[in-house]
């Protein structure tokens, strides 16, 4: 699981986490059952304060996707089939977008607009 973030992004760092995040769940690169590193290695690894991984986390557990074990770790929970659908209407636009020649800054902000 690759993990990036785009400090030129109008979406907050946590946003860009939670929904990296949240695909990987849904693409099954992260499996229900699987341990993800510690908030505060995987914070480091992306040189952000480990309070936004907290926080993206927190989020993904409110949605059922995640389970927070203090002391213990965080665990996938959830199920891809929840996000299944939506990323694949998402994967869709984007090959589309592409065809068209647009880039990614470009994709970006059509889907912000419609947010």
């Amino acid at each position: 699981m690759l993990l990036t973030i785009d400090e030129h992004s109008t979406q907050s760092l946590q946003d860009q986490l939670t929904g990296q995040l949240r695909q990987a769940i849904a693409s099954a690169d992260l499996k229900s059952g699987e341990k993800l590193p510690p908030a505060r290695q995987l914070a480091e690894s992306l040189h952000v304060n480990v309070h936004t991984v907290l926080r993206a986390f927190q989020t993904l557990r409110d949605e059922g996707l995640l389970e927070i074990r203090r002391g213990r770790g965080t665990i996938v929970t959830g199920s891809a089939s929840l996000l299944a659908v939506p990323s694949q209407l998402a994967k869709q636009l984007v090959d589309e977008a592409r065809q068209l020649g647009l880039g990614n800054t470009e994709i970006r902000n059509l889907l912000e607009v419609h947010l």
